[in-house]
């Protein structure tokens, strides 16, 4: 079972492995449209395309972030209609070093299903090595997925208001420092951060060739900014709920497992005006 990175060698072996199903998640945040038009262009033979708004995410409410959690009954139902049922090899990509497609790791994850790994340097690195693509549909065959929603993998935004108040808990936000910072806000109304909150951006989890750094430097990294406090009491966060998952995937990798998700993040957290909120280093 692969339940943190596969790498391109490794699913090039298993193209038409029945027991494998493989995911596209490729998504631009400023174009929504951008993936699905890019996977009509060229994907991994037998890929599914997963769009993040309307396939791993529900409804936007006024209280809510600008992904929220999507219902387990319909996501399961839709990764049934995809062939997907609970004995299957997952492997998810796509071409921003792994932004997306976390999102649908940490959501399989979170429906009971650990058999879900990130294509390791995503298309671009497939590409590099020359290996197959095609615009051709996959053949689907129904299935059905039974989920088992694991509830404990994330917080609420009480949660994330008391953790970052608690000396023995810290709450990671993943976005880019000028984000954090408050210098830049490209996609929600107020810039900032969740005070007490520190920055580790996703794009430190990566080497220079797209893949992930290595276990061990993973590990020697969030062990320095954990400083002393145990891997499962971290809390991640990001703008909506979907980069987050990088830095969770990178524990996992590190072998600091048990950090939970803030799905709202800061777009949820600036909801509600009456919400503390910092800039600043």
């Amino acid at each position: 079972m692969r339940s943190t990175l596969v790498s391109t060698e490794d699913l090039s072996r298993h193209l038409d492995d029945p027991n494998w199903i493989v995911f596209d998640c490729r998504f631009t945040l400023t174009d929504q449209e951008a993936g699905r038009r890019a996977y009509r262009h060229g994907h991994i033979p037998s890929a599914r395309y997963v769009h993040l708004n309307d396939d791993l995410s529900s409804p936007i409410t006024p209280t809510s972030g600008r992904h929220p959690l999507p219902s387990t009954q319909l996501l399961s139902e839709k990764l049934g209609f995809w062939g997907m049922d609970n004995t299957k090899q997952v492997v998810v990509y796509d071409d921003s070093f792994g932004s997306m497609a976390v999102r649908m790791w940490w959501l399989l994850r979170w429906l009971g299903h650990d058999a879900v790994a990130l294509l390791d340097g995503g298309l671009p690195l497939w590409m590099r090595h020359k290996l197959p693509v095609t615009t051709e549909l996959p053949e689907i065959i129904p299935a059905q997925f039974f989920p088992r929603p694991q509830n404990s993998m994330w917080a609420d935004v009480a949660e994330v208001d008391q953790a970052r108040q608690d000396h023995t808990r810290v709450v990671i936000d993943a976005r880019p420092e000028d984000r954090y910072s408050g210098e830049r806000e490209p996609l929600d109304k107020v810039a900032g951060h969740i005070p007490g909150s520190i920055n580790w951006t996703f794009e430190e989890n990566i080497d220079f060739d797209g893949t992930y750094l290595p276990a061990e430097q993973l590990r020697t990294a969030y062990l320095d900014l954990l400083h002393g406090i145990p891997p499962e009491q971290a809390i991640h966060s990001c703008g909506s709920g979907v980069t987050a998952c990088h830095n969770i995937l990178a524990m996992e990798i590190a072998g600091l497992p048990g950090g939970k998700l803030y799905p709202g993040s800061w777009s949820e957290w600036i909801a509600d005006p009456s919400r503390p909120v910092a800039t600043g280093e």
